[in-house]
């Protein structure tokens, strides 16, 4: 469904929050009025007639805020802006309801964002409780992100990761709250009788530990439990109907969505979204990318030190001794400095696409691989959730030894200024660092001139980590850092997950899984049939959570363990605590602190808005400027065309495309290809600021197997006149034969 009014209403918006909470309202009357032939009591009551446990649906949704112009999200680069667009990035969602009891439901969104954000849950919920009543809660919905890197950034809430973004962007939030509600309303509106099946395999070579030094910092013994330092299971839950015909799945697997590098400035889902398109394009190759039926989610899970730059890293410093050599081990470091120390994926001597292809295909095969196994384990018993909000400035609690500890207000380490090696920092800041006595003296002073400096109680309850960034105490403009997060748990029958909001360390998720089944076991909510999984980043992102041990190595993930060296023990307990609320006939709720503040209201944004579009002199948008330079092209040519462009912050297109490859087929063009299949690739220029002139150019790789023919490039936009005006056109290139 493809609203163009309502996306060229994203771009044009200067109003960062009542805009977006009327956008939402209008969004929800729309959906209403759209689905109001199907209520949903009908549904329940249709769906409950026939055979299945449970009540499934599921849905997808395009979330591609503007894809130029805008800072991507992950690496936190300045330079890293976008320019074009190598695939969508969507929202999955997945309904799981009790078929004898429908208010019983858990919401389970993948969208292929950096991590969950609670401005951004905030507005889905109150949009869901406008459509469905009480249905949809904090409690039930789970908003994770697949940690994809080359995606549309500014929606965070909180202001540090706002910095490089230059504030909040409104139609990057807003795109992806619409197209999250669209997902949603599809699943809900699909609801059949169905079941869950679960089934694991293992996967080698596609991810690899970023720090293993802080991983060997973990006692031998724990250490010898595992063959690998990274996890390597591939987990799925499948979706049937009732006739046993597979709707979809969800497949947990950990590795950083860091395939594309911080200079690639195509936005895209990185290798869990292309995992998702080859399986969904795999089940109906004949429809478009997000038309499709059955529905595969591909979801992180303790991903922290996870990399999917599995050659390993190295030095690539031109003229220098260390150049191609292996980073030094324990810093990560060439010459001692950050800068030239680089992860390589498994087509690093192609491209970062293509290890982002061979990442997501690795994936997605093994996920193939326990789908058609007919082995699958049935997934039975009651649909549970359970969530709080958790206050990790002050969190107080007994470690099992008896002794009590605490979290601390957000602060970041010297090491987190030093990167990693999928992203490396700058200046003199390396990883591994944790004395302060070691730190150059110009950034001591420096970082008091950004957030204040830290008391001598902060300092004693982040040690050993040296404070760079004080963060939870800077309040101004509006927070920079959370200091409130969600804590949350989906069961269905022995089937649970951990919904995290951060980033959890191979270790730290292994202490975390462990503990939870075990409580479930213990506490008889489940036997040992129980299956723990972990997801996120999700709801809140609370940056990073290791190990106590990897903490006091404070390499970039310990630097990024925000609230201090307890973060994990203090999880676990919290999870703990809430365990009984996933008892069959559990009531009531826990008890929570308050919910994190609304921020959206304050948030600053420092990008402009477009101005105006003109052709050049003689010529008219959409014209080509430069076309097809063959009559004939064959399976692995590239075939590229540069039009007369506008803007496409003027209209994101959400549910459509800025181009199509298409095919003549009985004296009719049928479109074959969009800018959602990786064979594409549409990329704008901006060739004058001051007379408003653009360029777009539009490449298709051609795939093997192409079917022989006449092919043409068209490419969609819309340009913006000097009064506002939004207008559409388009452009065709000449036609060509693919043989």
């Amino acid at each position: 469904m493809y609203l163009p009014s309502f996306s060229t209403a994203l771009a044009d918006s200067a109003f960062p929050f009542n805009w977006i909470h009327d956008a939402m309202r209008l969004f929800v009357m729309y959906l209403a009025a759209f689905f109001s032939s199907v209520s949903p009591l009908a549904i329940e009551a249709q769906s409950g007639s026939s055979s299945g446990e449970y009540l499934v649906g599921l849905g997808i949704g395009d979330v591609t805020g503007p894809v130029v112009e805008t800072n991507m999200m992950g690496y936190a680069f300045l330079p890293q802006t976008d320019t074009g667009l190598h695939m969508r990035q969507r929202s999955r969602a997945f309904i799981v309801a009790d078929a004898s009891n429908p208010s019983e439901r858990v919401l389970f969104i993948n969208s292929d964002i950096c991590m969950g954000d609670t401005g951004i849950r905030r507005t889905i919920l109150s949009s869901l409780e406008s459509l469905y009543g009480d249905l949809y809660t904090p409690a039930n919905t789970a908003l994770v992100g697949t940690h994809a890197h080359s995606g549309v950034g500014g929606y965070l809430e909180n202001l540090l990761p706002q910095v490089t973004s230059l504030g909040y962007v409104n139609a990057t939030a807003a795109a992806i709250v619409s197209g999250t509600l669209k997902a949603i309303a599809d699943a809900h509106n699909s609801l059949v009788p169905g079941n869950l099946k679960l089934g694991n395999t293992t996967l080698l070579n596609a991810n690899r530990n970023r720090s293993p030094s802080a991983y060997l910092a973990n006692p031998e013994w724990e250490r010898a439990m595992y063959e690998e330092n990274q996890d390597t299971t591939v987990t799925v839950l499948g979706f049937d109907n009732a006739n046993g015909d597979a709707m979809g799945l969800l497949s947990f697997f950990p590795v950083h969505g860091t395939s594309l590098y911080e200079n690639n400035t195509l936005v895209s889902g990185d290798n869990k979204g292309m995992a998702a398109w080859m399986y969904e394009s795999y089940i109906e190759p004949s429809s478009m990318p997000g038309n499709n039926s059955f529905v595969a989610g591909f979801v992180q899970s303790n991903v922290g030190d996870t990399t999917p730059n599995t050659l390993g890293a190295y030095c690539e410093s031109p003229g220098k001794p260390w150049d191609g050599q292996p980073c030094e081990f324990e810093h990560s470091t060439c010459g001692n400095r950050t800068e030239d120390c680089h992860g390589r994926g498994p087509g690093f001597h192609i491209s970062d696409f293509e290890s982002n292809r061979i990442i997501g295909q690795a994936q997605f095969e093994a996920t193939r691989t326990v789908m058609e196994d007919s082995n699958m384990t049935a997934v039975s018993g009651s649909v549970k959730s359970v969530h709080v909000y958790l206050d990790m400035t002050t969190y107080t609690f007994t470690l099992p030894n008896g002794t009590l500890a605490r979290t601390c207000p957000a602060a970041l380490g010297y090491s987190f200024a030093g990167g990693t090696t999928d992203g490396p920092g700058a200046f003199d800041f390396i990883q591994g660092d944790n004395s302060s006595q070691s730190q150059n003296p110009f950034w001591e002073v420096v970082k008091r001139f950004v957030t204040p400096a830290p008391s001598e109680e902060q300092i004693a309850c982040h040690y050993p980590k040296p404070i760079l960034l004080n963060s939870g105490y800077n309040h101004q403009p509006y927070d920079w850092s959370p200091g409130t997060v969600d804590v949350q748990m989906l069961r269905v029958g022995q089937f649970v997950i951990l919904v995290i909001p951060g980033e959890l360390t191979t270790m730290a998720g292994r202490r975390m899984r462990d503990a939870l089944r075990a409580r479930l076991i213990a506490e008889g909510v489940l036997d040992d049939r129980a299956y723990v999984v972990i997801a996120g980043p999700a709801n809140t992102y609370g940056h990073y959570v290791t190990t106590r041990e990897e903490y006091g190595v404070q390499r970039y993930e310990g630097a990024s363990t925000i609230f201090g060296p307890a973060t994990l023990e203090a999880y676990i307990n919290k999870y703990s605590e809430l365990v009984p609320y996933l008892a069959k006939n559990a009531t009531g709720m826990p008890s929570s602190n308050a919910a994190p503040p609304e921020q959206t209201s304050k948030a600053i944004s420092l990008q402009t808005s477009v101005v105006v579009d003109n052709p050049p002199i003689f010529k008219h948008f959409g014209d080509v400027l430069v076309d097809v330079e063959s009559s004939t092209y064959y399976a692995g040519d590239t075939v590229a065309v540069r039009f007369v462009g506008a803007n496409p912050r003027n209209n994101l297109r959400l549910e459509g495309t800025f181009l199509t490859v298409d095919r003549q087929m009985n004296g009719d063009w049928a479109v074959v290809r969009t800018d959602s299949h990786p064979s594409t690739t549409y990329q704008w220029n901006r060739t004058s600021k001051v007379l408003g002139t653009s360029t777009v150019d539009i490449r298709w790789t051609i795939e093997d197997g192409t079917p022989a023919g006449t092919y043409r490039i068209t490419y969609y936009g819309d340009s913006k006149s000097l009064l506002g005006g939004i207008s559409a056109f388009t452009g065709d290139s000449s036609t060509f034969t693919v043989g």
